[in-house]
């Protein structure tokens, strides 16, 4: 079974993601920030992560960053609300450090599924 990680400090969005993702077959943890995230995953690798933009103690763009480094197979999904700079702006970032896809809060639970439903498809 596929392991992901979902990285986000809001609560609603990690308990969402973690009932959507489990009930497609997919095992899930959660961490509130990238710090938290990363010790999680030195400990049990998985096998994609998805990541908030904005959190606490480490944010996202420096969490896909390190885990690009380390790890440079791995899959992500980034995700964020955006703030004053707006949405797109931080995901074509998050895109440019490696992140396989990107979405803005709000998205639709379906288009993250089929998202990784495609990067587990590809060698």
């Amino acid at each position: 079974m596929k392991r992901i990680l979902v990285i986000d400090d809001e609560e609603q969005i990690c308990e969402m993601l973690h009932k959507k993702l489990e009930s497609s077959g997919y095992e899930v943890e959660e961490a509130s920030n990238g710090k938290v995230g990363l010790q999680l995953f030195r400990e049990n690798p998985f096998d994609l992560v998805i990541t908030d933009i904005f959190m606490p103690e480490k944010e996202g763009l420096e969490t896909i960053r390190e885990l690009k480094k380390d790890f440079p197979g791995l899959k992500i999904i980034a995700i964020t609300g955006g703030y004053s700079s707006g949405p797109d702006e931080l995901l074509d970032v998050a895109r440019m450090l490696g992140a396989d896809r990107t979405f803005a809060k709000p998205f639709k639970l379906k288009e993250i599924v089929d998202s990784i439903d495609e990067l587990f498809a590809k060698p």
